[in-house]
């Protein structure tokens, strides 16, 4: 592509034709469960990965890919353009354990 030398008050208008990049970020996030106790067994895991990935898709969260095994879970998040990773980690993380305790799905307080 070559530069275009155009006067300062017709660069907006010469700026329109030239075509933007495409970016496209992933965070893998990794958190476990409180002390690494196997919480995640195989009757609960799989509601829990679909709950957070329900949760992710309300909140404008997009979930790539989560999977995990009883003490711990990975999630691959496509990042936008209004959420932090922190933030992003703090709404999926805290929502999900909120949700495990609200169904009762541990009988004791359940944290990550």
């Amino acid at each position: 592509m070559s530069c275009i030398n155009v006067p300062f008050r017709n660069r907006a208008s010469a700026h329109n034709n030239i075509r933007m990049s495409y970016i496209k970020v992933y965070v893998h996030y990794l958190w476990s469960t409180k002390n690494r106790y196997p919480f995640l067994n195989n009757d609960i895991r799989v509601d829990v990965f679909k709950h957070i990935r329900e949760n992710a898709r309300d909140k404008n969260i997009y979930v790539d890919f989560i999977n995990g095994c009883s003490d711990h879970i990975h999630c691959l998040v496509s990042l936008n353009d209004d959420l932090s990773i922190g933030k992003i980690a703090n709404l999926l993380k805290g929502e999900s354990s909120y949700w495990i305790n609200k169904n009762k799905l541990s009988k004791t307080k359940f944290e990550w």
